[in-house]
């Protein structure tokens, strides 16, 4: 696949799409170089994502997780 593929692929749906929030999405990238999203769907500039892996490094040093072991206990009870 080459780019000049790819470009009129992305076109057409682009012209078949219906959902305003897809669209929107699409738009942020071009205009912000967004780069990641939050789980809650929130738009990461490629400085918001460095922040918000410095800020986990920090959490996950000063011992604030969850093991995957304990999840797994505490998903036993939902």
């Amino acid at each position: 696949m080459n780019i000049e593929t790819t470009k009129l692929e992305l076109m057409q749906l682009l012209l078949q799409t219906q959902k305003m929030s897809v669209l929107q999405q699409i738009k942020e990238v071009f205009e912000k170089d967004i780069v990641a999203y939050t789980v809650d769907g929130r738009p990461l500039t490629k400085s918001a994502y460095k922040k918000e892996l410095l800020e986990s490094e920090a959490q996950i040093a000063r011992g604030e997780f969850i093991t995957q072991e304990d999840l797994e206990k505490e998903s036993e009870n939902w």
